[in-house]
């Protein structure tokens, strides 16, 4: 079978990055290139909840956007709002996601990994997936999860099948 390339747009979330240093924006964007997905868009935007709502609110009502990829903003601290920010934009969580990357996560940093608070869903038939901002974290999360589930070659069974039916009614 053939890979569907799909649109994926890269978010990360930090009140420290520029465009200069941002190590893991860089990383999942030449990843998503080199897997044979498009890059849909990158940016970075503050570690703030309305920041965040605001950009996911515009690629979650683009057509041209199958998936986004957020960094950043997962952990534990005051100014940590991603999860916050997302999960009141889904339509559907996929629980999985969290659950398998932390058991991934594990294996490489052991307890701390309950820290994180990776999460994924559906928002307006737009997959969003929530990893850590660190380069490691992102790597997991590509190579482990994401670029497996954005492969139409995956079996039994993968995301990009599903999106023609993410907006059924």
């Amino acid at each position: 079978m053939r890979l569907i390339a799909i649109n994926i747009a890269v978010l990360t979330v930090s009140d420290t990055r520029t465009p200069d240093n941002d190590v893991s924006g860089k990383l999942l964007s030449d990843r998503v290139r080199s897997t044979g997905h498009r890059l849909g868009a990158h940016m970075l935007v503050k570690d703030d909840i309305h920041h965040v709502r605001a950009r996911l609110c515009q690629w979650i009502i683009d057509e041209g956007i199958d998936a986004v990829i957020v960094n950043g903003g997962t952990g534990l601290t005051g100014r940590d709002g991603t999860p916050e920010a997302v999960k009141v934009l889904l339509d559907k969580e996929i629980e999985g996601f969290g659950e398998l990357f932390r058991q991934l996560s594990y294996a490489e940093i052991g307890t701390s990994t309950i820290a994180s608070r990776a999460l994924a869903g559906v928002a307006n038939g737009t997959f969003i997936f929530c990893i850590p901002g660190s380069p490691s974290a992102c790597e997991l999360a590509w190579d482990q999860l994401i670029s497996l589930q954005l492969n139409s070659d995956t079996r039994p069974c993968n995301l990009v099948q599903l999106i023609p039916r993410l907006k059924e009614k």
